[in-house]
C-alpha cells in the first residue's frame, strides 16, 4: 500500500510538472498567432499594391505574372505558418486534458541505466528541447508498449533492432489534467482501461483508440509490408478504429512522402463518413479523402442514367420477393458480381476492335453533319492494331477539323446575319474592342465594316459550335448506352450461366427505361474504360476500403484499375455480408482473389462493443459464432417478447423506451429490416416521443431516439438497441440471417428484441439461458 501511495505522489508530481511545460508551450506559441494573423491580414489588403501590372509587352506579362507569383507564394508561406502554429495549440490543448496514458521502463542491453518512457497522442520536449516528456504513440520505441509486457521486449528502427528488458509497465487515466487512476499491467492494455473506456456512453462520433490498442490491432496499425493488408473482423472488434489510427501511424512514418490527400476512405455510406471524420484531427492528423463507390459512380454515370444505389438494390431485395423478375434479378446480381462477367466483357471489347462500336450522329440545328455512319467508317479505316482508346483519339482530332470546315461555311449564312441584326450594342462594342486590339480598325472605312461584319459572323458561329466541339472532346459520338446493351443482344452466355437470356432482357427493359441497375454500374465503368481508355488515380498512395464484404470480385478489380498505384487496408466480417452478390462469389476478405499477390491476413476475433451477454447472444446466430469471443464486460441478458398485434407492439417500444432514458442511456436505436418499416415505426413514435428517422440521405445523427434500417446502421454503435420486429415473417429467409446478426450486434449496453406472432427460426441457434424471455 506505501508503495502504491508512493507511486502515486510522484506520478502526481511529474504530471503537474508536465502541464506546466505545456502550458508554457502554449502561452509562447499563442503570442506568435497574432503578429502571423496580422501579417496575413495586411498582405492580403496590400496585395495588388505590392504587385506590378503592365501588360503592353510580352516582357512586361512575365514581369506581371512573376511578382503575383512572388506575392502568392509570400502569402501562401504565412498562412501555411499560421495553420501550422494553430495546429500546435490544438495538439497542446488536447495534451493539457490528457497528456498522456502509458509509461514503461526500459532498460537497453548493454545500458546501465534505464528509460522512462511516456505514451501520449503526440511528443513533447521539456523546455530546453533536449529530452522527451512525452512520446508520440506513433514512434518506433512506443510499440513496445503495444507489444509487450514486463520482460525481454525490443523494437524496431528505421536501421536496427533494439532489444532490452521491459521492467515496468503502467497506465494512466488523466481527466481534465487530473490523474484518475494509475495501475500496473501485464500484457497489452490491461482490463481496468478496457472496461472504464467501453462502459462510456456511445459517441455520436468515433473517438479516438490509442490508449487501448490491443495487440492484433497494433500489428494492423504499424504493417508497412504488404501491399494487400486483409484485416476479418468480427463485429465490434475495433477494425475501422484501427484502420484510422493506421492513417495516422503512415501520415507520421512518411510524413516526408506521404500527406492526408495521398489517402482515401472508401465507407459504406456518407453518414458512416461523418462519423469517424473527427479521430484523425483528434490526433493531430488532417483528415484523408473520404468517399463511397456510390459517389464515385453517381459522379461518372449520373448524366447518363438514372442509377440505382446499393440501399435501393437491398431494399428490392428484401420487400420484391413476389415480383415476378425477381429470380431472374437475382441471378444476375450474382452473375454480374463475378469475374466472369469481366472476361466476357473483355472479350466483347476485342470483337468491337474489329466491327460492331456504335456512333452517334453529329448534328448542328437539328441537321446531321457528320453521320454515326460515317465516323463508324473512319474509324475501322484505321490500323486495327491501333487499340480502341489511341484510335479515339485519332478520329475526334479528325471530327475537329471537320466540325471546323462546317463552322467556316456556316459564317455565311443568313441565319447569321438576321442573328448579327439582332446583337446588342454591347456586343457590337466587344467586336469593336477586338478588331481595335488587333490593330485592324483604322477611320471608319468600308474596309473596317467588312472586318467587323466577318468578325461577327466569326463569333456567332463560334458560340454554337462551342459545345459540339466540347461534346466531341469528351467523346460523346460514342453512343455509351448502345455500347453496353450491345453486350445484351450479340452474346451467346448460356453455357455459362444460367437463363442468360432472361437476364439479357431484363437488363436491357430497364435501360430502356433509362435506369442503370446498381449490379449494372461497375460492368458499364469497366466496359467504358476499355473503350475509352483506362481511368486512374495516381495521387491515391494507400486505399482504406471498409466493410469490404459488401464489395464483388468484380468491384476489386475496378478499384484495383482506379488506382493503379496504391497499397491497400481491406476491412470487414464475412458474418455482416449483407449483399445479393456476396452469397455465390468471394468478398475481398477471401485469400483466394489475392493469389499472385502480396498479402496478409489478420484476423480480430474479440467484440468489444457489446456486453459478454450481447456477443454471447450474437453468436448463437451465424455460423462460425462459436469463434467470436467476447471481452469480459458484463451487462444485462438481451431480452425477447413477442405480441400479438403492431398497436402492442408499439406500446411495448414506447414504454421501453422511457425504461432506457431513465437508465441514462443517450442514443437509442429502433432497428428496422427496411426502409418502409422505418418510416412505419417513426410515423407511430414520432407522436409520442422526440426521434428521428435516419435515411440515405441523413449524413450526421445526434444523441437521442433514432429509428433505421439496418443496413445503415453498419459500423455504428448505440448505447441500446430495440429490435423492431423480429418475426418469422420479417426475418424468415437464410440470406436475412447476417442482416439480423449486424442489427443485434450495434448495441453496446442493451439489447431488446421484439416479434409479432412467431419469432424468427434464428432463434434456433441461439441457447435459451442467453436471453430472457418476457
Amino acid at each position: 500500500m506505501e508503495k502504491q501511495n508512493e507511486d502515486w505522489i510522484q506520478e502526481q508530481d511529474r504530471l503537474e510538472d508536465v502541464l506546466k511545460v505545456i502550458e508554457s508551450k502554449k502561452a509562447a506559441i499563442e503570442s506568435k498567432v497574432g503578429n502571423v494573423k496580422s501579417e496575413i491580414i495586411d498582405l492580403r489588403n496590400a496585395f495588388w499594391e505590392d504587385v506590378t501590372v503592365n501588360l503592353d509587352e510580352p516582357d512586361d506579362v512575365i514581369e506581371t505574372f512573376q511578382s503575383i507569383k512572388q506575392q502568392s507564394e509570400l502569402l501562401g508561406e504565412r498562412e501555411r505558418n499560421h495553420r501550422q502554429i494553430y495546429k500546435q495549440i490544438k495538439i497542446l490543448e488536447r495534451l493539457k486534458d490528457s497528456p498522456y496514458f502509458g509509461r514503461f521502463d526500459f532498460a537497453e542491453n548493454g545500458e546501465t541505466s534505464e528509460q522512462t518512457i511516456y505514451i501520449g497522442i503526440a511528443s513533447l520536449l521539456d523546455e530546453t528541447e533536449d529530452d522527451f516528456l512525452i512520446f508520440d504513440w506513433r514512434a518506433p520505441i512506443s510499440s513496445m508498449y503495444y507489444d509487450y509486457y514486463p520482460g525481454e521486449a525490443r523494437y524496431e528502427t528505421h536501421y536496427e533492432t533494439i532489444e532490452g528488458e521491459m521492467t515496468l509497465k503502467r497506465q494512466f487515466i488523466i481527466r481534465n489534467g487530473k490523474l484518475k487512476t494509475l495501475f500496473d499491467t501485464g500484457v497489452t492494455i490491461g482490463d481496468e482501461m478496457l472496461q472504464e473506456v467501453l462502459g462510456n456512453k456511445a459517441n455520436t462520433q468515433m473517438k479516438s483508440i490509442v490508449a487501448t490498442i490491443q495487440l492484433e490491432q497494433n500489428k494492423i496499425i504499424r504493417n508497412e509490408k504488404s501491399r494487400y493488408l486483409i484485416v476479418q473482423g468480427v463485429a465490434g472488434s475495433g477494425k475501422t478504429s484501427a484502420a484510422l489510427q493506421r492513417v495516422a501511424y503512415l501520415l507520421y512514418r512518411y510524413r516526408e512522402q506521404l500527406s492526408s490527400n495521398n489517402i482515401m476512405l472508401f465507407s459504406p455510406n456518407p453518414l458512416f463518413n461523418s462519423y469517424v471524420a473527427t479521430v484523425l484531427p483528434e490526433l493531430g492528423e488532417e483528415n484523408m479523402q473520404q468517399s463511397t463507390f456510390q459517389e464515385y459512380v453517381e459522379h461518372r454515370l449520373g448524366s447518363l442514367f438514372d442509377v440505382e444505389d446499393p440501399f435501393s438494390q437491398m431494399e428490392y431485395l428484401l420487400t420484391e420477393m413476389d415480383q415476378p423478375d425477381f429470380d431472374v434479378r437475382l441471378q444476375a446480381i450474382y452473375y454480374k458480381a463475378n469475374l466472369r462477367f469481366k472476361a466476357l466483357i473483355e472479350s466483347y471489347v476485342k470483337e468491337l476492335e474489329k466491327q460492331g462500336l456504335p456512333f452517334k450522329d453529329i448534328k448542328f440545328k437539328k441537321k446531321i453533319i457528320i453521320s454515326k455512319e460515317s465516323i463508324g467508317q473512319y474509324f475501322y479505316s484505321l490500323d486495327p492494331s491501333i487499340s480502341i482508346p489511341n484510335r479515339l483519339v485519332i478520329v475526334t482530332e479528325w471530327l475537329m477539323k471537320e466540325v471546323i470546315k462546317f463552322e467556316r461555311k456556316e459564317r455565311k449564312k443568313d441565319w447569321v446575319l438576321q442573328e448579327a441584326e439582332l446583337m446588342d450594342k454591347e456586343d457590337h462594342l466587344e467586336i469593336y474592342k477586338q478588331l481595335q486590339k488587333k490593330q485592324e480598325f483604322s477611320e471608319g472605312t468600308f474596309d473596317d465594316y467588312e472586318r467587323e461584319e466577318k468578325l461577327i459572323a466569326k463569333e456567332i458561329v463560334r458560340k454554337y459550335f462551342k459545345p459540339i466541339k466540347v461534346a466531341i472532346k469528351k467523346l460523346e459520338y460514342l453512343n455509351r448506352r448502345a455500347i453496353y446493351k450491345q453486350l445484351f443482344t450479340h452474346t451467346k452466355e448460356q453455357k455459362v450461366t444460367q437463363n442468360w437470356s432472361e437476364i439479357c432482357s431484363y437488363t436491357l427493359e430497364k435501360l430502356e427505361q433509362n435506369h442503370l441497375n446498381y449490379e449494372d454500374a461497375t460492368p458499364f465503368l469497366y466496359l467504358q474504360d476499355l473503350i475509352e481508355g483506362k481511368k486512374s488515380n495516381t495521387g491515391i498512395r494507400h486505399l482504406f476500403i471498409d466493410e469490404a464484404q459488401d464489395y464483388s470480385p468484380f468491384q476489386f478489380e475496378y478499384l484495383k484499375q482506379l488506382f493503379p498505384n496504391c497499397r491497400m487496408t481491406i476491412l470487414g466480417d464475412y458474418n455482416q455480408a449483407i449483399y445479393a452478390h456476396s452469397m455465390n462469389a468471394p468478398t475481398l476478405l477471401s485469400p483466394e482473389l489475392y493469389e499472385e499477390e502480396n498479402y496478409e491476413v489478420i484476423e480480430l476475433k474479440k467484440s468489444y462493443r457489446s456486453t459478454k451477454e450481447i456477443v454471447e447472444f450474437s453468436k448463437g446466430i451465424v455460423a462460425g459464432g462459436h469463434e467470436i469471443e467476447a471481452f469480459n464486460r458484463s451487462g444485462a441478458l438481451p431480452l425477447f417478447k413477442e405480441v400479438e398485434t403492431k398497436e402492442d407492439l408499439h406500446k411495448e417500444i414506447l414504454m421501453k423506451i422511457k425504461d432506457l432514458q431513465d437508465k441514462g442511456h443517450e442514443t437509442i436505436a429502433v432497428i428496422c429490416k427496411t426502409e418502409a418499416e422505418s418510416k412505419e415505426a417513426f410515423a407511430v413514435l414520432k407522436n409520442e416521443v422526440p426521434v428521428r428517422l435516419m435515411n440515405q440521405e441523413t449524413y450526421h445523427f445526434d444523441k437521442g431516439i433514432l429509428v433505421l434500417p439496418t443496413y445503415l446502421a453498419k459500423g455504428i454503435e448505440f448505447d441500446a438497441v430495440i429490435i423492431y420486429n423480429a418475426s418469422n415473417e420479417v426475418y424468415g429467409r437464410e440470406y436475412e440471417r447476417k442482416l439480423f446478426y449486424t442489427a443485434c450486434t450495434r448495441a453496446m449496453h442493451e439489447l431488446q428484441l421484439y416479434s409479432i406472432g412467431q419469432r424468427s427460426f434464428f432463434f434456433n441457434g441461439i441457447e435459451k439461458d442467453k436471453y430472457i424471455e418476457v
